[in-house]
């Protein structure tokens, strides 16, 4: 069963914007942290930038400023805004959600990622 499902990655020139989203089958989204990973052939994945439930953010210093990350708990969906893109972003991005249940034990759900290539 697939819980998180991401779309709106592609193909796009230098400077260029894309805005992926992932839509999660998961009672009680409100409450999940989510997060967007990257993950290059032969790498382990790393994350790009996370918010939390009440909608704190993370974001790796290598995107600050260019990506945005925002959720609208009411559609179940978390977004990712891609601005000024640059090659060296190109990869795999992969959607996350994690939900604590207790002590320091916690439910982790992963896509199956959506492709961001970013050439001339």
């Amino acid at each position: 069963q697939l819980y998180l499902v991401e779309s709106g990655g592609g193909l796009v020139q230098p400077g260029g914007s894309l805005r992926p989203s992932c839509v999660a089958s998961l009672s009680g989204f409100s409450d999940y942290y989510m997060g967007w990973y990257r993950q290059a052939p032969g790498k382990p994945r790393e994350l790009v930038v996370g918010i939390t439930n009440d909608g704190s953010t993370n974001y790796a210093d290598s995107v600050k400023g260019r990506f945005t990350i925002y959720r609208n708990d009411a559609k179940n969906t978390v977004y990712i805004q891609m601005n000024s893109l640059k090659p060296e972003v190109t990869d795999v991005y992969y959607c996350n959600a994690q939900r604590r249940t207790e002590g320091w034990n916690y439910v982790d759900y992963w896509g199956q990622g959506t492709q961001v290539t970013v050439t001339s």
